[in-house]
């Protein structure tokens, strides 16, 4: 049961976390007037769908990232040629609602002709020869065009991604990275919250987490026991001690001294081997004694959070580039790994890594790195400093290479974290 929750908690915080991510994208597109066509969490075969305005919200099966791909970035799928023949329907208003282009016999309450004229982004309209008289109708600005049964909305010019100001089109890249960093600093306050602010000048060393099946366990010993002696030694405040007399104490059996409350007590705790860890482990968190924070330290402590650790991940951005090597990059299987072995330990050590991570996504997308949001805003600048878009066809042929790079770089890393896995 425990690893079901384990492997719930996992899924749900990549979930969330790239959820935040791409409704960054998706509300402020929303909010320029760009059609989003879809918002998807994962890759690969669709879960779940369901279209709720003009937007088709869909779950995927693999769980390392989504999008919310809007109208004109990418080419449209559907094109409809002069000397076509098509089926329209028009609404109550006789504007062609929708465009069928197969199937043309068997469609209901249509009027079917060849097309003469279409422009379906800038004057929406078009004309048909039908039994050799020229119709001219004007087209609804969400018509459908349905072919093979797939329905595909129209973008006029005004709903496209291109057709927005360059910060209309920055916003709407930029918010992604934006709601990571806003839920980053949200789940360090939380953590704030439930873990409290040490005391100052602390006399004693608590137990925090105990592991179930571990020696701790075992002695019945719970969270907010104090240890006052081991073999003799006094703790005081030294959790550094205590763990290092249990590392060396391995196969051991060492005496403990514990305070419950009011109650002083004796356990005989004989630490064990963890796999993947050195030294003996009898399964406790040890923690300092802590006060609960007010609301200005929640959130200057939040703060300070963030810029500590924005620093540590530049660090390792920097470290890998001065010293490359592959076991040292996790991909998705190794951080679903690490994740799973921290939702062991709590609700608490998960939201201050579901924090580390949001803040690294975040960071990571903003990189200048071909298929990044970073990438993406770089050509923005270069198009307000120069007064005119580049090449899309140039900017889509850099965000491609970029992306199969990426796309490389991903499968040589899962690969190499699938063998450290069956390697032990």
């Amino acid at each position: 049961m425990e690893m079901v929750q384990v492997v719930f908690l996992t899924v749900l915080m990549f979930f969330v976390i790239v959820t935040v991510h791409e409704w960054g994208h998706y509300y402020f597109a929303k909010r320029a007037g760009i059609l989003v066509r879809e918002f998807a969490i994962g890759f690969g075969p669709k879960l779940f769908s369901y279209k709720r305005n003009e937007t088709q919200f869909t779950l995927r099966l693999l769980p390392f990232g989504g999008y919310a791909r809007m109208a004109g970035e990418d080419p449209e799928l559907v094109e409809i040629q002069a000397g076509q023949t098509i089926a329209v329907r028009l609404d109550k208003n006789n504007q062609v609602k929708r465009i069928y282009l197969d199937q043309l016999d068997n469609r209901k309450q249509v009027i079917r002709g060849e097309v003469q004229f279409i422009d379906l982004e800038e004057r929406l309209s078009l004309r048909l020869d039908v039994d050799g008289e020229f119709q001219q109708y004007e087209v609804h600005p969400q018509a459908v065009l349905v072919v093979k049964g797939t329905e595909t909305q129209i973008a006029p010019k005004n709903r496209q991604f291109g057709s927005k100001t360059v910060g209309q089109r920055a916003l709407a890249i930029f918010a992604g990275p934006l709601m990571n960093f806003i839920l980053a600093f949200v789940l360090f306050a939380l953590h704030l919250q439930m873990a409290g602010i040490p005391v100052e000048n602390p006399t004693y060393v608590q137990i925090g987490e105990v592991t179930k099946g571990m020696p701790a366990d075992e002695a019945d010993l719970r969270e907010g026991d104090i240890v006052e002696t081991i073999n003799g030694t006094a703790i005081g405040a030294d959790y550094r001690k205590m763990i290092e007399l249990i590392a060396v104490s391995k196969d051991t059996p060492m005496d403990w001294t514990v305070r419950r409350g009011e109650e002083t007590f004796n356990v005989t705790l004989t630490p064990r081997a963890m796999e993947g860890q050195e030294g003996g482990k009898v399964g406790i968190v040890p923690e300092l004694p802590s006060r609960s924070a007010g609301i200005g330290e929640t959130i200057t402590g939040a703060g300070t959070a963030m810029v500590d650790t924005t620093g540590i991940i530049f660090q390792g951005f920097r470290q890998l580039i001065q010293q490359f090597n592959m076991d040292d990059i996790g991909g998705p299987v190794r951080t679903f790994e690490v994740t799973g072995q921290i939702a062991k330990q709590g609700i608490e050590q998960l939201t201050y890594w579901a924090a580390i991570l949001s803040l690294y996504l975040g960071i990571f997308n903003l990189l200048p790195v071909p298929a990044l949001d970073g990438s993406r805003l770089i050509f923005l600048g270069v198009e307000a400093l120069r007064g005119k878009p580049i090449d899309p066809n140039r900017e889509g042929m850099v965000h491609f290479i970029g992306f199969a790079m990426l796309f490389l770089l991903m499968i040589a890393v899962t690969y190499n974290d699938i063998l450290r896995l069956i390697n032990g």
